[in-house]
């Protein structure tokens, strides 16, 4: 006679911690997170998407500067910069499960996230 016990049911979804830190991917997850259930009832998940789509948004218009010669060129390089090192902060911080607000950008997130 076999034993025949129930398998563990499998865990479903992400962690808080990895679902903030996959926010900052690109802006697709950022806009799925905030869509799909049950993240879009996570106020942790919700500032990070949110401050992902505003760090992104930054660097489009940051982009337009680009084609201005010479100075343009330097305020885009400066600025895409500064915005690396603040988005690899974010994903770090976001995969210990903490909060870390971007300068400017964090506060309009936290507005929108509810936090």
């Amino acid at each position: 006679m076999s034993d025949q016990s129930t398998p563990a049911p499998a865990a479903s979804g992400l962690s808080d911690n990895a679902a903030g830190a996959l926010a900052y991917v690109t802006i697709i997850p950022a806009i799925i997170f905030l869509v799909v259930e049950p993240y879009n009832r996570n106020p942790f998940i919700k500032f990070h998407a949110w401050q992902n789509i505003f760090l992104c948004i930054f660097l489009f218009v940051l982009s337009i500067f680009n084609i201005i010669p010479i100075l343009g060129q330097i305020i885009f390089l400066i600025g895409w910069l500064t915005a690396l090192v603040f988005w690899i902060m974010a994903i770090l911080k976001a995969s210990r499960g903490e909060k870390y607000k971007i300068p400017v950008i964090g506060n309009f997130a936290e507005k929108q996230a509810g936090a």
